[in-house]
């Protein structure tokens, strides 16, 4: 379905996982990556394939254009192997919070120790529940964008991590 994706993104500054309801395992890759502007992505979520492909995004970084399809999980895995270096490799917890579910990814491989909250909005100031364990918001912030991460993982970050692990 063709639409519009309006999400914050928060990193976690505390323990959620007493929260979660539900885990998966997403492995992804990126065919293209243009940081904030056109991404189109294959992911391997749990048993279930998907394309996506994301439009440039707000000024603020917290809507943009996105279309996902799901495909076969074999031509999923097999289009893994054709994106570019720098693969995505995470858990993927739901978190409910009042009426909204968080969507909170533990980052593995590379991105070992990062750990980023995200919710899905209707509306670009549609209030929502804290939870206690959300930290410093860093929506719009293009070195927490997947897409990012493939090319730039957290592992090398060094001087930049400490600064943005602060709440």
């Amino acid at each position: 379905m063709v639409g519009i994706e309006i999400e914050r993104k928060f990193l976690v500054a505390g323990d959620f996982k007493g929260d979660a309801y539900e885990a998966k395992t997403i492995k992804q890759g990126y065919i293209l990556s243009e940081g904030k502007g056109r991404n189109v992505r294959i992911r391997v979520k749990g048993d279930k394939g998907f394309i996506t492909i994301k439009g440039p995004g707000s000024d603020s970084g917290t809507s943009r254009f996105e279309w996902e399809m799901e495909i076969p999980v074999d031509e999923a895995e097999q289009l893994l192997l054709i994106c570019n270096e720098g693969k995505i490799e995470k858990v993927r917890h739901l978190v409910k919070s009042g009426k909204h579910t968080f969507e909170v990814d533990e980052f593995h491989g590379e991105n070992e120790g990062l750990i980023v909250a995200e919710v899905e909005l209707t509306d670009e100031n549609e209030a929502f529940e804290s939870p206690s364990w959300l930290g410093k918001e860093v929506t719009g912030d293009v070195r927490y964008y997947n897409s990012y991460l493939s090319q730039h993982p957290y592992s090398g970050w060094k001087n930049d991590r400490d600064q943005c692990q602060d709440t």
